[in-house]
C-alpha cells in the first residue's frame, strides 16, 4: 500500500469519524489539530464515539491501539491519529 500524503490521510480520517459516528451536519473543514472527542470537538463526540472510532481505525488501517490511555492520547486530534498510523505502517 502506498503512503498517503499528510492531507490525504487526515481527510480520510475525518471522513471515517463522520461515518463511524453518524455525524449529521459535519463541518466541511476541520483543523487537523482540533480535538476528535470531548467538549471542544467540532463533531460533538463523546467517549462512546471514541470506541467506535478506534474499532474502525484498527479495522481499516490494520493497526492495534492498546488500552484506554493510548486511545485517549491518539484521539487528541486528526493529526495525532494520522501520525500514529503513519508510524505503525512504516
Amino acid at each position: 500500500m502506498e503512503p498517503l500524503s499528510e492531507d490525504g490521510l487526515e481527510r480520510e480520517l475525518r471522513d471515517l469519524v463522520v461515518e463511524a459516528c453518524y455525524v449529521d451536519d459535519a463541518p466541511e473543514e476541520v483543523f487537523p489539530d482540533a480535538p476528535i472527542v470531548g467538549p471542544d470537538s467540532p463533531w460533538g463526540l463523546d467517549s462512546l464515539d471514541a470506541v467506535e472510532i478506534i474499532v474502525e481505525v484498527q479495522k481499516q488501517y490494520d493497526v492495534r491501539i492498546g488500552g484506554q490511555e493510548a486511545g485517549r492520547e491518539l484521539l487528541r486530534s486528526l493529526r495525532t491519529l494520522a501520525d500514529f498510523i503513519r508510524k505503525e505502517r512504516g
